[in-house]
């Protein structure tokens, strides 16, 4: 088995962890450190991890200054309580980037959003519409 850990540059660790947590309906937990944590679903498999920028010389974690943040990045979960995770969604921001729809080319709903830093964030539902 494989895993993929996604990292983002943000530049509140403590923050960006709550409101990820937030958006996924996961207990609010505290990050492992000020400068890293790892977004955890219920069976410990790591959804996100956030990293502050500037710290431990990561060359691509250095500033938001060098790149756009999310540039070229799309950040797509997908999850089993589409519906939750929408009113979750609409709870975190004051406007979605994209309404619920049925996307063609996967049959599923899904809706897009930006986090704090500005990463584009797209929720899926799991299954077929």
């Amino acid at each position: 088995m494989k895993r993929t850990w996604t990292i983002i540059g943000v530049s509140d660790v403590p923050s960006s962890f709550k409101w990820y947590q937030s958006l996924f309906g996961l207990p609010e937990t505290a990050p492992a450190h000020d400068d890293w944590g790892q977004i955890l679903d219920s069976d410990g498999t790591v959804l996100l991890c956030v990293h502050a920028w500037g710290v431990h010389e990561h060359p691509s974690l250095m500033s938001p200054g060098e790149a756009t943040p999310g540039n070229g990045l799309l950040l797509f979960f997908r999850v089993d309580d589409f519906d939750m995770a929408l009113k979750r969604a609409r709870a975190l921001v004051t406007r979605l980037e994209e309404e619920p729809h049925v996307n063609p080319n996967t049959q599923t709903k899904e809706f897009s959003l930006r986090d704090p830093g500005g990463y584009y964030v797209t929720i899926s539902a799991l299954s077929a519409a």
